[in-house]
């Protein structure tokens, strides 16, 4: 169709996102947008993805994100549609995913009749965006859909959520809009970069604690900063993705549990934030801190999220003579394989023995992960998603869009199975788009983070009746049944021997395939 010619509000939109490079769209659309379904067929470059669970939307478009850094389009029905995704837009807001959300709304002139679907929409949208406008003819939709991208990429990255009312989309308009200009991160200050190195330079305990997405630059001028000055370089608990293994620097992570972080942050005099904010614990507990940063340490900030970042570390780097230093990268070490009955730790151990080359692994592995990911620490270079925002039912949805965005690199999904029940659907979605992903069930059949959290908030002698709601195992969790009524080849294993095979099955199957490690 020729810009001089008219189109639907709907044909116009999709031609702006497609020209500003958000050209792939996870859907689940409702009556209200099947005009942008139409106008799918009109431009071949967008590409759709379904899902069968807005929840499922939401999270591919946080994954895709995170591994592109620039928006996904996702496409669902109206407030309600928009609230069953809100759990993993929550998360792309605490990770700073660029998404773009496309809503669609009742048309202008039906909303005062108080339909069963009307709803605030705006209202649904605004916790988790931080734009939102409402298209009110289609003569906008063009250039609100190329501001919506602009949006959504500035500097770190946030959610931009634009509403369709059907008439808009519909109607017919010649209306265009060309791509606005991406916005530039901020300056980082000069003064902060003196004010940091002069902190540094006092030779007192200091930590230098980093969010963002942490390239393997930026993980290697943290260590070399850190060994100028005799500074701790690391995470923050959850960050939105990492470079890490073999040939790149190791950065300590801030442990989860208020108690373990409070004691790696003892004694610190200086704490240097790099896109990132004082520390607090995950949830408050009774008599125990909240608030990590130590009595009597002064607070630095390196830049701000939305500055440049790797620029200001960059600068700090001169600024400690740290230039001549080399990063202490990990060396390339595969663990001894294991054998016998199955635990978090010999899951991970296997795992490194056959893991991927240029894997992402994308963990919701819950308190069975972290024999995973500490046992491909050295594996080889690979990307690390993790849960941003604690809104569990993250993990697969994520994968699903990570394998979209890097089409050519394996993923490795680390998933828990309390929480993968959240969003199992997003393997029907891998399995129709025959995605590279690997999912691993840790099945300890049990919400075991509950079971642990449950003495930690003071809640002490549970009964029966208390328990029976931290268990998975009335009736029992077949996930090789759920897998396969999605088309995913799965197998469940209970030793070693068997996830090897297993392991060597999925590697060699074209699309995805789903591993149930029993690791009581």
């Amino acid at each position: 169709m020729s810009d001089q010619k008219d189109r639907s509000g709907a044909e116009s939109l999709v031609k702006a996102l497609v020209d500003s490079k958000a050209d792939v769209c996870f859907a689940n659309p409702g009556t209200s947008e099947m005009h942008f379904v139409a106008a799918l067929d009109n431009n071949p470059e967008m590409r759709c993805v379904l899902g069968l669970f807005e929840g499922i939307v939401t999270g591919a478009a946080d994954g895709y994100g995170r591994m592109t850094r620039r928006p996904a389009v996702t496409l669902t029905h109206l407030g309600p549609g928009l609230g069953n995704g809100l759990a993993n837009l929550h998360n792309a807001k605490k990770g700073r995913t660029p998404v773009v959300n496309i809503v669609g709304d009742h048309a202008t002139y039906h909303r005062k009749y108080d339909a069963p679907l009307t709803s605030d929409v705006a209202g649904f949208a605004a916790p988790v965006s931080g734009w939102v406008k409402s298209s009110e003819s289609a003569d906008e939709v063009a250039a609100d859909g190329a501001a919506a991208v602009q949006a959504a990429m500035a500097p770190p990255g946030q959610v931009a959520t634009l509403i369709l009312p059907a008439d808009t989309a519909w109607n017919r308009t010649t209306a265009t809009a060309e791509p606005l200009p991406a916005i530039e991160p901020k300056a980082f200050s000069a003064d902060n970069i003196d004010d940091v190195a002069k902190a540094l330079k006092t030779g007192e305990p200091s930590v230098i604690l980093i969010n963002g997405v942490i390239t393997a630059e930026i993980a290697n001028m943290a260590d070399r900063v850190a060994q100028a000055t005799g500074a701790r370089a690391m995470t923050d608990t959850f960050v939105p993705r990492i470079q890490r293994g073999a040939g790149i620097a190791q950065l300590a992570r801030l442990p989860y549990f208020g108690e373990q972080a409070a004691e790696v942050l003892a004694g610190t005099k200086h704490l240097i934030l790099l896109s990132s904010q004082p520390p607090v614990t995950f949830f408050a507990y009774p008599d125990k801190p909240n608030y990590l940063t130590p009595e009597g340490c002064e607070l630095h900030t390196l830049a701000e999220r939305d500055e440049d970042v790797e620029g200001a570390l960059e600068a700090l780097v001169d600024a400690v003579g740290a230039g001549s230093i080399e990063a202490r990268l990990q060396p390339h070490e595969i663990p001894d394989l294991p054998s016998g009955t199955l635990s978090p730790s010999s899951v991970g151990k296997t795992l490194a023995n056959y893991f991927p080359e240029n894997a992402i692994i994308v963990d919701e592995g819950g308190t069975s992960g972290g024999g995973c990911i500490g046992a491909t620490r050295t594996a080889a270079p690979h990307d690390h998603l993790v849960i941003t925002g604690g809104a569990i039912g993250f993990g697969m949805p994520s994968a699903t869009g990570a394998a979209i965005a890097c089409p050519d690199r394996p993923v490795i999904s680390l998933q828990a199975d309390g929480s993968g029940m959240y969003t199992n659907q997003a393997l029907w979605t891998q399995a129709r788009e025959q995605l590279n992903v690997t999912t691993i069930i840790m099945a300890n059949q049990k919400y075991a983070i509950l079971q642990v959290e449950f003495g930690r908030v003071g809640a002490h002698n549970p009964g029966p009746k208390a328990m029976s709601m931290l268990d998975l195992t009335n009736p029992e969790l077949r996930w090789t049944d759920i897998a396969k009524g999605m088309g995913v080849p799965a197998w469940r294993v209970h030793t070693v021997e068997e996830l090897i095979k297993a392991l060597e099955q999925a590697q060699a199957t074209e699309g995805p395939a789903l591993i149930e490690a029993m690791v009581p």
